[in-house]
C-alpha cells in the first residue's frame, strides 16, 4: 500500500476522522445525556491526543531523533525493543 500525497485527499481523510469523532460523541452523549459522561469523554479524548503527540512529536524530537514512526504499531515495536541507542536518558554517540 502507497502512502496518499495528494493533499486534497489528506484534508478529506482529516475531515472524516473530525467527523467520526463528533458523530461518535454525539450518539454516546445522547445514549447518556450526563455531565459526568461529557467530562470524562472529554478527558479521555485529550488524553489519548495527548499519548499520540508523545508518541511521534516528543520521542522524535526530544528523545531520539534517529527514529521516525510510521504509526501506532511502530511506536509500540519501538518501545518493546527497549529504546535501541538509548542509555540512561541519552541518545548513544554511535
Amino acid at each position: 500500500m502507497t502512502d496518499i500525497r495528494s493533499p486534497w485527499l489528506l484534508y478529506a481523510k482529516g475531515v472524516l476522522f473530525l467527523l467520526l469523532g463528533i458523530l461518535a460523541a454525539g450518539i454516546l452523549l445522547s445514549e447518556h445525556p450526563r455531565w459526568t459522561v461529557a467530562v470524562l469523554l472529554g478527558l479521555s479524548v485529550w488524553g489519548f491526543c495527548r499519548a499520540y503527540y508523545f508518541a511521534f512529536y516528543v520521542i522524535e524530537h526530544y528523545v531520539d531523533p534517529r527514529y521516525k514512526f510510521a504509526g501506532l504499531s511502530s511506536f509500540a515495536w519501538y518501545m518493546l525493543a527497549g529504546r535501541r541507542g538509548i542509555q540512561g536518558g541519552h541518545r548513544s554517540a554511535d
